[in-house]
């Protein structure tokens, strides 16, 4: 199985709390292996949403898990970045105070945390 980055504690507002974890993945059965990777940690398992998004060849996969758009979010990044055949998985523990679209912002800022941890720039794919 592949090595999984995770880097716990990102953020928090108004109590929702957010990790992000990712690594190389091949294919949609490989991510899903490494979200279920993930989710054998009591923590992530107990979390309110994993979201993530991965690029692959010709098809693009996400998952919102109840977080209705935030897989978009991260596959948007991923397309930026020109970032593919890695997937980026965000987690939130929602912490009982609806956060509107400051949860897409907090999503796009826990992506650029995952960047700068593995030493991804995340502008990479951009034509100057």
């Amino acid at each position: 199985m592949t090595e999984l980055t995770i880097l716990e504690n990102v953020l928090s507002d108004r109590g929702s709390r957010y990790a992000v974890s990712g690594g190389p993945a091949d294919s949609r059965a490989q991510a899903e292996a490494m979200i279920k990777e993930l989710k054998r940690r009591k923590k992530f398992a107990k979390a309110t949403h994993n979201t993530w998004a991965l690029l692959l060849p010709g098809e693009p996969v996400k998952s919102d898990d109840g977080e209705a758009g935030a897989g978009l979010v991260i596959l948007r990044m991923l397309e930026r970045a020109d970032l593919r055949g890695h997937v980026v998985i965000v987690t939130r523990w929602f912490g009982g105070t609806h956060l509107g679209g400051d949860r897409f912002r907090h999503v796009q800022s826990a992506v650029r945390a995952y960047f700068d941890q593995v030493g991804i720039d995340p502008g990479a794919g951009r034509a100057g």
